[in-house]
């Protein structure tokens, strides 16, 4: 179970794990979904009217979301948010910082392409490091003008113009500049069609069909038809993303066995599950409904003896995020596994590929970076001292491994709040389940 390490002990703020060596059972929920959560709060302070919104997520980001559109001129409370309507939104009176959020400030960079005025979005020093450059050439395909540093990261510039429909291919498989093209577009004169690389997330497209504002043409291509967003109700299925940390520590623990229930199913953020049965833990998923066209359910996860595998093309695009985690469960899988086609982990709150391998390795475990991924042989982990240094799925992936490991120690564990403030009390109430 967790504990603070002892003051003094270093000058940076830091968490102790200790793992047990027994199989645990849990049965849960998990905050609501992240990126449903910023997509449901922009989507309602762009619509005029109140949009209700209930079990939205609890993390850092989510709040500067909530910060930025309030800014703008909505009313953010915590299951409704008011708004006069994006055509009605004020200008910024100072720049708008997103923090520590990536999405917020890609997804705002979209939805304030067409307002007449100008828009400042920067963030904190992790963000401001990050690539922006993505943006500029989609979005300037509908007319927005966009202008980012010189090094292509923020601040990210908008000057608000009229634009007009048109078709959008981003190079990418980003779900977060689709989803800013997607808002830009529902403000231009004419329909957009957006097309990219498949294995992004497809929330925003099922949203939009659901809200009548868009229609799927092909696996990868889907138009956006301009026209108001009406105000609407909906609760938030449970967060994948962090779901898949306890779902972690069940596999890694033979006969452990972890239930979260009514979790976002779309098909990619279930790429972590896939990579899971693919190593020999048990995964049973049971669909349950649907939230505005995405599918939810209850996904339970039990140990077992794992293997290495390989993760390569789309099913790395889907599992990106948790692949810090997938290491981690790698380092206990007999032989090796490969990671390829993943150099976008290099632009996250840190270099993921580094940082990835660093983490294994002050863990006493044995990875090689590539150029865009890397290799985890299954040789265990002994426990260690590995540094957050700003990155939240770092820091809760180490964390992890404590449920099999010696003790470890992360330095800078707070910066998990990012994205789930309660993780070490829930990981510690799962570990303790009998």
């Amino acid at each position: 179970m967790p504990s603070i390490a002892p003051p003094g002990w270093d000058d940076r703020p830091m968490i102790r794990f200790h793992g047990p060596q027994r199989p645990f059972h849990a049965d849960l929920t998990v905050p609501g979904d992240k990126s449903l959560s910023h997509r449901a709060l922009i989507l309602a302070a762009m619509a005029a009217g109140r949009s209700m919104i209930e079990g939205r997520g609890t993390g850092a980001d989510i709040a500067s979301t909530c910060r930025l559109l309030e800014q703008l001129g909505a009313s953010v409370e915590p299951e409704a948010v008011e708004s006069p309507g994006v055509v009605e939104w004020s200008p910024p009176s100072v720049p708008l910082d997103a923090g520590n959020s990536g999405t917020t400030i890609r997804l705002l960079t979209g939805a304030l392409a067409a307002r007449p005025f100008r828009s400042t979005l920067i963030g904190d020093a992790s963000l401001m490091s990050r690539p922006m450059q993505r943006l500029v050439g989609p979005l300037g395909k509908l007319g927005a003008r966009v202008s980012v540093s010189t090094a292509g990261t923020p601040p990210v510039i908008v000057d608000g113009t009229p634009l007009y429909g048109a078709p959008v291919r981003v190079p990418m498989a980003s779900a977060q500049v689709r989803t800013a093209v997607a808002l830009a577009a529902l403000q231009a004169d004419g329909s957009t069609v957006v097309d990219s690389p498949p294995g992004f997330r497809d929330h925003t497209e099922r949203w939009l069909t659901h809200l009548g504002l868009g229609s799927s043409l092909d696996e990868t291509r889907f138009r956006i038809d301009p026209g108001p967003i009406p105000s609407f109700r909906v609760t938030l299925p449970g967060d994948t993303s962090s779901a898949s940390f306890l779902w972690a520590a069940a596999a890694l623990g033979p006969g452990s066995t972890v239930r979260v229930r009514s979790v976002s199913l779309n098909p990619g953020r279930t790429g972590f599950l896939d990579v899971l049965a693919a190593m020999g833990a048990e995964v049973e998923i049971v669909p349950t409904a649907a939230v505005l066209g995405d599918p939810v359910g209850d996904v339970t996860v039990t140990g077992n003896r794992l293997t290495g595998t390989i993760i390569e093309g789309e099913l790395t695009v889907r599992t990106l995020d948790e692949l810090p985690l997938v290491a981690v469960v790698a380092a206990f899988a007999a032989g090796a596994t490969t990671v390829r086609d993943a150099a976008e982990l290099r632009t996250k709150e840190s270099d993921r590929i580094a940082a990835t391998v660093g983490m294994i390795r002050a863990l006493g475990g044995a990875a090689e970076p590539a150029a865009s991924g890397l290799v985890v042989e299954g040789t265990g982990l002994t426990g260690g001292v590995v540094a957050a240094d700003g990155d939240h799925r770092i820091a809760m992936a180490a964390a992890v491994a404590a449920t099999r490991s010696g003790s470890v120690v992360v330095e800078g564990f707070e910066v998990a709040a990012v994205s789930w403030p309660e993780f070490e009390a829930v990981l510690e109430e799962t570990w303790s389940s009998p």
